[in-house]
């Protein structure tokens, strides 16, 4: 049983040590999942302007920290996007701008207007129930420059920042073209059958760019510690990206463990440099950020 699909029952984790691997028939469960996964960015990737540029998490955000009075309602609001324009927002003050990392790095990207980005806000949620909030008004936009995680770690990126009326808080959305950006739909999960396995949250690459180190949420010891496991990483390639299995091994037979996690690595060895491919978990098909290389 992988620790994704262990059982909690009254604040203690209860677990059997099994491989990860294939199970009856021979099925492996994550190998597919990785399969189909990378089949969906590869897609992506194929349909992207100007090379394509891959964002790691959310496309909308915010700067600051809602007021109390305010908070409920307006984190809701943006949620479920619920904001309107008070007046005219102004259009891209240039055509074109530059994602920009750490090592000199650029990417140049064709920028969004203030209202096809608010659009994007509003458009893009994935559910419109905010159980009667009161819409945001937007009084006005920046286009900034801002820290975004990217499959190669952070970097500075055209930003377009919101002010809201009532709060100190502004909602900010990158400011690319969606045909710019390369983000696979999920697989469509199967109730019969959801996707299961370990959430790789980042890597890093050596600089041979073939060793890939990646980290995630385990158990807090090795296998020959009660309640721990031993982790491998198995990686599955495509030309656009690399889908990364994280195998456990656990300590066998069953036990009362609490549910409390530690930050663990495991190493994957790729046949290729990694070069400019993306990184993915298999469980959603998100990329991770990677830094190194």
């Amino acid at each position: 049983m992988g620790r994704s699909t262990m059982l909690v029952m009254s604040g203690v984790l209860v677990l059997a040590g099994c491989g990860g691997g294939p199970g009856a028939g021979g099925r492996d469960k994550l190998r597919e999942q990785a399969d189909r996964v990378l089949a969906q960015f590869d897609r992506a990737a194929k349909g992207a302007e100007d090379g394509g540029f891959v964002p790691v998490g959310d496309l909308t955000g915010q700067v600051g920290d809602w007021e109390p009075e305010v908070g409920a309602n307006n984190k809701i609001a943006v949620l479920t996007g619920h904001l309107t324009a008070a007046a005219p927002l102004p259009p891209a003050p240039k055509a074109t701008g530059q994602v920009v990392w750490p090592d000199g790095a650029t990417h140049a990207v064709a920028l969004l207007s203030a209202a096809e980005a608010l659009d994007q806000v509003v458009t893009t949620v994935d559910s419109t129930d905010c159980s009667g909030c009161v819409p945001l008004q937007v009084t006005g936009a920046e286009l900034t420059q801002r820290e975004v995680q990217t499959n190669r770690g952070a970097a500075q990126a055209p930003v377009w920042a919101f002010t809201l009326r009532g709060t100190k808080v502004r909602v900010t959305r990158l400011a690319l073209r969606p045909q710019q950006i390369v983000r696979a739909t999920p697989p469509t999960p199967d109730p019969n059958d959801p996707p299961s396995g370990i959430v790789v949250d980042a890597a890093t690459v050596a600089s041979d760019g073939l060793t890939l180190t990646v980290s995630f949420v385990g158990a807090p010891g090795p296998a020959s510690q009660p309640c721990g496991a031993d982790y491998t990483a198995e990686p599955v390639e495509s030309d656009a990206a690399v889908a990364v299995i994280v195998r456990e091994q656990g300590a066998g037979g069953f036990q009362s463990c609490s549910a409390v996690g530690a930050f663990r690595t495991a190493v994957a060895t790729l046949s290729r440099p990694l070069g400019a491919r993306t990184v993915l978990e298999v469980v959603t098909g998100a990329a991770v950020p990677v830094t190194g290389g």
